[in-house]
């Protein structure tokens, strides 16, 4: 812990126009030399011995009147002294003091020292320290108290609960800021009380220079914690799937117990073992194509948030898939042959319009040209929400796609281009591609291009050609090829890439809920129902119920899930009561891995053992040392000093 000194003022005085009394002390001295003046001599016969005596009694009298005087003087000036009260201060007593508290409240904060996790006891130590007439501001994670005092709170405090938030220590000063006045003649103190894990730093941490930052770091004893990371359900090609769980935070020379519920009922439990990294892994037998409210759960002695997990396997929704093509190739519907689409392919002169309105997906494959009455249709089709892809042919009338490419966006095919070009970029922060290579990749096999068209377009590129022309452009349910795919152009359609490229344009047509969701993070799901312009879908967890923001579609309504649900568990969405579907929520795992600060690396603040230490710091820093009681015992003393001079001194 840094040691501080004090730098302490000097004397100062309570009620300094009192000291002009000083100079009254002139009248005593005054009196006293007039006192002492000289007399008229008269020399008598005969009395030598008389003139002796008379002589030492007038010595022995003007010492005691001396002292009487100087014991007077002091005992006036002591009393005088006592009454404008003289202090002695240190360099901030004096000033007016804000204080502003952040309280760490997040998961990690559950780790527990003697029986009680970090944040009880932070809470307790803070009750009692505080004084009770201090005003101050508290913020925590989510909750903000502003200018109170510790009585005004104390049930609040007391019933936190703990926040899967976690503020960085910019977030904490900007946070800050806010609280505390634009004086700039006050003191401010900012106390950050926090078990400092690695995740509250930033790169650059930069708290205002004008705040005194206390740090009051707490720490458990125990420094392992297991947590169920994450699962995975691999789909079998049988009636069995199998469910993957990830585990971290384990001891290789221990055996887990993990267990399984659908509901409230266990259907499995085993052991989970540990890699000497701390890293496990486990596996269940699960029924393929079955729902599943599934609940994962563990006894670990640290944290406790992370010790279940939550999932759920919905009945599958097939992805309805429709191509309109003028193409002899089989690309597509080896493409959606899976049980997860339903695809269907014909003829322009074949199609039945009137099913375009029941589709998620529609491709147009190789058309020569679009009719107005298609374009018509396809426009109502992508407003609706629906997935529109677009591959020319090499002989396509580009004026009736630019037609149709008008209404939609701003985009317009330009000249074809014929050269042998390869598809050599890919856009890996592009959403089609962000989950697809686990780093990025620079030696695949390139694609070649015979022919293809320029495009003017303000979507997003996925896909670019060796010249810096786009192969592929699009985003939120409309994408546009500027290659013909027939085989004879292009080689495409045989490369590994055209697989997730197709898979996730039609995947982008419906969110289906994924087997668990996070939160705090943004998702998205669609819910197949048909709703009315006043009804509206409902969210809803034990008597937990709220209202997500939702955008309706024909045949179904897309739910967006952001600031909503707050608490972990499994939700089922609602209309009219009556359950479409269930959704689970888990708490991030960022806390999991308790890895701390090293408070020493950080500059300009005070760092401090425990709540209780801090506070004896603030205040002696507040401290103020009067001594107008030592001058009244000291007038004291004068007075006693001089009745014995009175009375001792002849």
């Amino acid at each position: 812990m840094p040691i501080f000194d004090q730098e302490m003022l000097g004397m100062q005085f309570k009620h300094p126009e009192i000291l002009w009394a000083l100079f009254l002390l002139v009248i005593p001295i005054l009196i006293h030399l007039f006192q002492l003046r000289r007399f008229t001599k008269t020399p008598f016969t005969n009395v030598a011995m008389l003139q002796k005596v008379v002589s030492e009694s007038r010595k022995s009298n003007t010492l005691k009147k001396w002292l009487l005087l100087i014991t007077r003087l002091l005992l006036f000036a002591a009393i005088i002294i006592a009454f404008a009260q003289p202090f002695i201060a240190t360099n901030t007593a004096l000033q007016k003091k804000e204080t502003v508290v952040y309280l760490d409240d997040s998961f990690s904060m559950q780790a527990k020292n003697n029986g009680i996790s970090l944040l009880e006891k932070a809470v307790q130590d803070f009750i009692k320290n505080i004084g009770a007439d201090t005003e101050f501001s508290l913020f925590t994670n989510e909750k903000t108290f502003s200018n109170v005092r510790v009585s005004d709170i104390q049930n609040s405090l007391l019933s936190l609960t703990f926040s899967h938030k976690q503020l960085n220590l910019n977030e904490i000063g900007l946070k800050a800021n806010t609280l505390f006045s634009q004086n700039q003649g006050t003191v401010k103190n900012l106390i950050v009380i926090s078990d400092f894990q690695e995740r509250i730093s930033v790169a650059n941490p930069e708290l205002d220079s004008r705040l005194q930052v206390h740090f009051v770091p707490l720490q458990a004893r125990e420094l392992q914690n297991i947590s169920i990371d994450s699962v995975f359900v691999d789909d079998a090609l049988n009636d069995q799937s199998t469910l993957k769980v990830f585990l971290t935070g384990g001891n290789e020379d221990e055996a887990l117990p993990i267990s399984l519920y659908n509901d409230d009922e266990l259907i499995a439990k085993t052991a989970a073992k540990f890699k000497s990294n701390g890293d496990g892994e486990v596996e269940f037998t699960i029924p393929t194509n079955e729902a599943l409210n599934g609940r994962l759960s563990i006894i670990d002695n640290s944290l406790g948030y992370d010790n279940r997990f939550y999932f759920n396997i919905n009945s599958k929704e097939k992805i309805k898939v429709l191509a309109i093509s003028a193409s002899d190739s089989d690309y597509l519907n080896r493409l959606f042959r899976g049980n997860e689409f339903d695809f269907q392919k014909y003829r322009l002169n074949q199609l039945d319009y009137s099913s375009l309105g029941d589709q998620n997906v529609v491709i147009l494959d190789a058309q020569l040209s679009i009719p107005t009455s298609l374009q018509n249709i396809l426009r109502t089709f992508k407003n609706d929400g629906g997935t529109l892809i677009i591959v020319p042919s090499k002989n396509s009338d580009i004026s009736s796609y630019n037609s149709l490419l008008s209404s939609l966006s701003s985009t317009q095919f330009q000249e074809k281009v014929v050269a042998d070009v390869q598809l050599t970029s890919i856009t890996f922060e592009h959403p089609l591609y962000r989950n697809v290579f686990e780093k990025e990749v620079t030696n695949f096999q390139y694609p070649s291009v015979k022919e293809y068209f320029k495009i003017q377009t303000s979507l997003p590129t996925a896909l670019s050609l060796s010249g810096g022309d786009s192969f592929l452009v699009g985003n939120n349910g409309l994408y546009v090829f500027t290659v013909p795919l027939e085989l004879e152009n292009s080689n495409f359609i045989n490369s590994p890439l055209i697989v997730p490229t197709f898979y996730n344009m039609a995947q982008s047509s419906l969110q289906m809920p994924q087997t668990y969701q996070t939160l705090g993070k943004p998702n998205t799901v669609d819910i197949s129902a048909e709703i009315g312009n006043d009804d509206i879908l409902k969210v809803a967890k034990d008597g937990y119920e709220f209202i997500p923001l939702q955008q309706t579609f024909p045949h179904r309504v897309r739910v967006s899930f952001d600031q909503n649900p707050t608490e972990d568990g499994i939700y089922s969405v609602l209309q009219n009561q009556q359950v479409l579907q269930n959704i689970s929520f888990n708490y991030p795992r960022t806390e999991s891995q308790l890895k701390y600060l090293d408070i020493g690396s950080l500059e300009n603040m005070n760092s401090m053992d425990s709540i209780p230490e801090l506070f004896e710091y603030l205040e002696a820093e507040n401290n103020i040392t009067a001594y107008w009681k030592w001058f009244v015992i000291l007038a004291l003393l004068l007075a006693l000093i001089e009745v014995l001079i009175q009375k001792i001194v002849t």
